[in-house]
């Protein structure tokens, strides 16, 4: 041993060639141990008491050597640490020999293995009966790793990684960290240069922001009980199942406002959110990212740890807890997923080696100019690998019922909102990301495949093909695709004064000649809510009354339309302000009638849509699509028949969004008999002017729009209607319970 300082041996890539145990001559060997903490260390044989020999300070900064005679290498013994007056045992991890194989680390560059967070961060081991930590960190261009945090005073000497050189993977076995325990790594780059100290990218559990820490958790595996619900799930098709969706950030939804206007809880959430979303009828809720993110302004949409939920709710368990409380009500849990890119912070994946190691070199590929965040270089094995494995993370150790992937146009297209030199072609030339269509299509296929029942949802702006179809026929292979177009026209309709919608009377019907294209969701989202656009209501014209009738009226459109449905928190009672990330829902605007209203008819078409199959079973098949009145502009009048698997289950929808009442409007309906009125957003119950068709109303046998049965009804001003056939009805289900 020919090291003259410390930071020598650290430096070197293979402590283990200096450190630990070492024959220097037959049958004499060297105990070799950095300590820069120890006054001094004593060499102690396995059962921690008995003295071997006193070991000498070779170097001042803590270089210790203690010499043993003996036959074989002597892998078990302990070390006794004297420092300002008291004794500590420690074990010395340069004892131990490697612990990844050379699968493991074959598997880490396989999109669609579980190894990356099996193998990868940090986990609870017990080697020889000796409880600690084995870390494991890929950084194949770093000079030298090491694992700091509170077990070691956050010296980067007393740790140092063993680099293995097959894949650039870093593994160290440290005796004695405990669950709970901070810890992060830090890394001397390509060049030289100390870096920021790095959270754990697989880190389980991550320190409340601002700190910035990973937090050492035992890889998640919950005594889970909801074993019923995952089994009905994986029987289920979702294309024909209802799925409604309560879109909510956790850290605005409610706030303890006697308790310094604290966040509440996962395990309050449970308590106090599932319930209510339970009542309104919702079928799932959709998280805004929990992923930990440090900045609360990009409503966890810049994370940090892709493996750790957020610790500003709570714990891990915390948020199983939440997900189980959910099942256990019925209610399926879709979290917003964010593989599209990574922010800058210094702790985080940005030259994360002293290279661009998960993203790409080039900023014409790699750099985000809207949101100032680094790209993922899907292309690189390893970096797919960890979103792969990511999503399989979070479906299957937290029986997340689905992911929602943020930003898939921004990830499919090269120049996505980059002038014509600011991006740089595929290899035939074109705009499309080869690397990031490769990645969606795998990521899709691993994720259908390891968790039945289970969805994705791609938030995809543009006509890109085949989003939501099998990624055997082409197609990305997503679940569903959010109907951006959809929610842009009708919400440009509905904006418009009554009077000027006869001129706009496409925006309604344009959706439908490309409504069964891909797997639809419906959207009213965060990001319609924002940035200046005003609430729901807010974008609602005429005076107040006509304000919450134009809502309510558009709302039973869209629960009448085909596809599924997705309403972000505070639409559904009608809050009138914007959303503010930073305070709670302004939930006192139910002590007045109209808001309650509004809330009370959104429980309602919940109701209606799972229960009638008319409105649900074909949302992404043409064959449950009929248009009765597509033409009548000048009345800004709209109606169309839903139609179920069975002949008999058939709903009408029509909407009248002028406020003049429509006294005798003949519409043509399929099926003979009676018809019944199961929702009136004109009720008084939602605090409308109450024009019904009360009872039940006849078809008669005069052939009217295409169809051989006609109904002559009352419309009511600004008004939707949702008509049951009695042939088929179930409409008994559905209740004002609000």
């Amino acid at each position: 041993m020919h090291a003259r300082t410390v930071a020598e041996i650290v430096n070197q890539g293979d402590p283990f060639s200096i450190l630990g145990p070492h024959e220097i001559s037959q049958g004499l060997w060297e105990i070799r141990v950095i300590a820069p903490d120890a006054e001094s260390l004593t060499l102690l044989a396995p059962d921690g008491t008995t003295t071997l020999t006193e070991m000498d300070r070779r170097l001042s900064e803590g270089l210790f050597v203690g010499t043993l005679n003996a036959t074989e290498r002597p892998d078990d013994y302990r070390l006794r640490v004297t420092k300002g007056g008291r004794e500590e045992v420690r074990d010395d991890p340069y004892r131990f020999g490697t612990f990844l194989s050379d699968e493991d680390i074959a598997n880490l560059r396989d999109p669609g293995s579980d190894a990356i967070y099996t193998k990868l961060g940090a986990h609870p081991i017990s080697p020889s009966g000796i409880d600690g930590y084995l870390f494991a960190v890929w950084a194949p261009n770093a000079c030298r790793v090491s694992v700091v945090g509170d077990f070691n005073d956050w010296d980067g000497r007393r740790h140092p990684m063993r680099r293995r050189h097959e894949g650039g993977i870093w593994e160290l076995f440290i005796p004695g960290p405990v669950e709970g325990q901070r810890y992060k790594f830090e890394l001397i780059g390509l060049n030289g240069e100390l870096m920021a100290l790095k959270a754990d990218p697989i880190a389980f559990g991550a320190e409340k922001p601002p700190a910035t820490a990973s937090v050492l958790k035992s890889t998640p595996d919950f005594a889970w009980r909801d074993a019923e619900w995952m089994a009905r799930r994986s029987a289920q098709n979702p294309r024909k199942m209802p799925m409604s969706i309560y879109e909510c950030h956790l850290g605005s939804w409610a706030r303890v406002p006697e308790e310094g206007n604290r966040y509440l809880t996962y395990r309050e959430l449970a308590v106090r959110l599932i319930p209510y979303v339970k009542e309104l009828g919702f079928t799932h809720i959709e998280l805004l990212p929990i992923t930990e993110y440090p900045f609360d302004g990009s409503w966890g949409y810049q994370p940090i740890s892709l493996y750790a939920p957020t610790s500003r709710f709570g714990t891990p368990e915390d948020f199983a807890a939440f997900v189980e409380a959910a099942h256990a009500a019925g209610i399926g849990i879709i979290l917003d997923w964010v593989p599209a890119h990574f922010p800058n912070d210094p702790h985080g994946l940005a030259y994360f080696d002293g290279t661009h190691l998960y993203e790409h070199a080039d900023p014409r590929q790699g750099f985000h100019q809207d949101w100032g965040t680094y790209i993922y270089n899907y292309e690189r094995k390893e970096v797919a690998a960890f979103l792969v494995a990511n999503a399989r993370f979070w479906l299957e150790r937290y029986h997340l019922d689905g992911l929602r992937v943020d930003a898939v146009a921004s990830m499919l297209y090269l120049d996505y909102s980059r002038k014509a030199d600011e991006w740089i072609p595929n290899r035939y030339g074109g705009n499309e990301n080869l690397g990031a269509i490769d990645f969606l299509r795998r990521m899709n296929e691993v994720a259908y495949a390891t968790s039945p029942g289970a969805v994705t949802i791609a938030e995809e702006s543009t006509a890109w093909p085949g989003v939501s179809q099998p990624t055997y026929t082409g197609g990305l292979g997503f679940g569903f695709k959010w109907n951006m177009g959809w929610m842009h026209d009708t919400l440009r309709y509905i904006g418009k004064d009554p009077v000027y919608r006869r001129y706009h009377h496409h925006d309604l019907t344009f959706g439908l000649l490309y409504a069964f294209s891909e797997n639809f969701i419906l959207p009213l989202s965060h990001d319609e809510v924002v940035h200046g656009k005003g609430s729901l209501l807010g974008r609602m014209p005429g005076d107040r009354w006509q304000r919450f009738a134009n809502l309510r009226a558009y709302f039973g459109f869209m629960w009448g339309h085909p596809g599924k449905k997705l309403l972000f928190m505070g639409g559904e009672f009608g809050q009138e302000r914007e959303w503010n990330h930073d305070e709670s829902l302004d939930w006192h605007v139910l002590d007045d009638a109209l808001h309650k209203g509004v809330q009370a008819l959104v429980g309602d078409l919940n109701r209606a849509y799972c229960n009638l199959p008319a409105l649900h079973e074909r949302d992404c098949d043409s064959r449950g699509f009929q248009w009765l009145v597509a033409d009548d502009r000048d009345n800004s009048v709209l109606a169309f028949a839903r139609r179920g698997e069975k002949d008999d289950e058939v709903a009408i929808i029509l909407s009248n969004f002028t406020p003049t009442p429509q006294e005798r409007y003949r519409i043509g309906v399929p099926l003979p008999g009676v018809y019944r009125e199961v929702v009136n957003t004109d009720s008084d119950l939602y605090g409308g002017s109450n024009v019904r068709n009360l009872g039940g109303i006849e078809a008669d046998a005069t052939p009217s729009h295409g169809q051989p049965y006609s109904l002559t009804l009352t419309l009511p001003p600004l008004a939707t209607l949702i008509l049951v056939s009695a042939l088929g009805d179930v409409s008994a289900n559905i209740t004002h319970s609000l």
